[in-house]
């Protein structure tokens, strides 16, 4: 399989993109359980994957985290022997690639596509085990996915952080552009996905080696659509057509400051993506000082803390069981790091014939 990726920040219309893509046949495109994003930075946990026992616990883990992701993969059983079985190596992108290939198989597509878009930082990992994958770049004017984080019940909430991080992953984007062969990186807008739809996903088919089909542009009426939006306040627009006037909302909705401070913090990015400034002329750009980062951040982590009451408990409750999964994984490195510190070594009783230990003291 020829597996793609989609790269950039959220809140910049990877869903829509997503529901798009999975129209198509030949494509498996279901909502991301975010395997890299959320399992790569605990790698550590699991020790030298050689281990039998150590690799058949990611196993189970990564299958775990897909079967808890919110909008539910309909129909996908994953057999963690059959998992196991397809990886051609062990680590975690081979996990990653085979619960894909998974999927694929149950929609009977030819390939499938991550909408993760924190894949991003993970590049050299998926270029190292998948054989010539495909990256659709998705990006959107940054001051307005600012205006959409800020409502949002994830992510940053000041204008400062949020561009900070949209700047970053930008840069990564557009360096991986210049790395990667032409015929398998793609940059696509935002702003001509919602104004062109039809003519960017032609130009997406034909970058992917696939036939256009109109009914890509009917991806609202689909179950996948329904069952994304009634999953998460997130996602309720997937079941709305395109919407060709969702952009530079900012000027609507943005006090002036915040554009100012988001095109202080990213501007040269702004410039480098096509975007215009609206405020902060080039070379105009001014270092904030360490009080008033503080200040941006003590009104960040109130801003958090504010839209904590309105998010909605089932929603909540769905985030929450992988959350819990994935806390019991950083509880078990808890454990394993206390043991390796004791300076006795843990007594285990075992059923049975009684054990020896050290000077012959009986287990």
């Amino acid at each position: 399989m020829m597996p793609i990726f989609m790269i950039g920040t959220q809140r910049s219309g990877s869903n829509l993109l997503r529901l798009m893509l999975n129209q198509l046949p030949e494509i498996a495109a279901p909502h991301p359980p975010h395997i890299l994003q959320r399992f790569m930075p605990l790698a550590p946990v699991y020790g030298d994957l050689a281990d039998d026992a150590n690799f058949s616990q990611l196993v189970e883990d990564v299958c775990r985290l897909v079967e808890l992701n919110p909008v539910p993969w309909e129909g996908v059983v994953l057999d963690r022997l059959d998992v196991a079985r397809r990886c051609r190596e062990r680590s975690l992108a081979a996990i990653h690639g085979a619960v894909y290939d998974v999927c694929a198989e149950e929609k009977r597509a030819e390939t499938w596509c991550c909408k993760s878009l924190a894949n991003i930082n993970y590049v050299r990992q998926i270029e190292a085990y998948f054989r010539a994958p495909k990256y659709i770049y998705l990006y959107r004017d940054g001051r307005d996915v600012a205006v959409s984080f800020r409502k949002a019940v994830v992510g940053e909430k000041h204008f400062y952080h949020i561009a900070r991080e949209w700047a970053e992953t930008q840069r990564l984007a557009l360096k991986l552009r210049g790395e990667i062969d032409p015929d398998r990186f793609l940059c696509v807008s935002y702003e001509g996905l919602t104004g062109d739809p039809a003519g960017t996903v032609r130009t997406i088919c034909g970058f992917l080696g696939l036939p256009y089909r109109e009914s890509m542009l009917d991806y609202y009426r689909t179950d996948d659509a329904k069952r994304a939006a009634t999953s998460s306040e997130l996602w309720v627009n997937v079941t709305s057509p395109v919407m060709a006037g969702n952009s530079r909302k900012f000027l609507r909705e943005a006090p002036e400051q915040d554009i100012r401070i988001f095109e202080a913090v990213a501007g040269q990015v702004l410039d480098a993506l096509g975007y215009e400034r609206a405020f902060v002329k080039r070379g105009e750009e001014q270092p904030y000082t360490e009080d008033e980062i503080r200040a941006f951040d003590a009104e960040n982590a109130a801003r958090k803390e504010a839209l904590r009451k309105f998010v909605d408990p089932a929603d909540q409750m769905r985030r929450d069981l992988q959350a819990g999964l994935l806390m019991t994984v950083r509880e078990r490195q808890a454990v394993r790091t206390a043991a390796a510190k004791m300076k006795y070594p843990v007594l285990v009783y075992h059923l049975g014939k009684p054990k020896t230990g050290k000077k012959g003291v009986t287990l």
